[in-house]
Formats: C-alpha cells, sequence, structure tokens
C-alpha cells in the first residue's frame, strides 16, 4: 500500500476529516458509511461499506458470507 503523505489530527471526539482530495477519488459522499477494519500489520483500513446481499434472492448476508441461510440450504440438498 503506498503512503501518500496527508497527516491530520484526531480531534476532541476522536474523529479525523478525510481530505477531499480521497472523498473526490474514492467517490465518498455525505451520509455514505465506512467499514473501518484493523490489519494484523497494525493498519487501520477504511473501506468504503456496502450491503452485502445473498447472489441468489438479494437478502442481506453477512460480511463473508455468499448466500443466505434458505438459499445456501437450498443448494447444499441439491
Amino acid at each position: 500500500m503506498k503512503k501518500v503523505g496527508i497527516i491530520r489530527k484526531i480531534d476532541e471526539l476522536g474523529r479525523i476529516v478525510i481530505p477531499k482530495e480521497f472523498r473526490d477519488n474514492f467517490d465518498m459522499k455525505k451520509g455514505d458509511k465506512l467499514e473501518i477494519i484493523a490489519s494484523k500489520e497494525g493498519q487501520i483500513i477504511l473501506e468504503k461499506f456496502e450491503r452485502k446481499v445473498c447472489t441468489q434472492c438479494n437478502k442481506s448476508v453477512g460480511i463473508k458470507d455468499k448466500y443466505c441461510k434458505y438459499c445456501g440450504n437450498k443448494l447444499k440438498e441439491a
């Protein structure tokens, strides 16, 4: 991962401002959700959050899941 070199302070409420250049480059808008991930190497990673859905029926699923429980069970039976 390439370091870009922009430094921001954490304010008294624990917030940081994401620079406009980053928001523009990653198409971040007011109200977008970010997922905060801690890596094993000690890095904090921000990813734009997008709701995960079942590839069969479009119901919400867990972060690591490909299918909802219903569709997963149907596929196992087949």
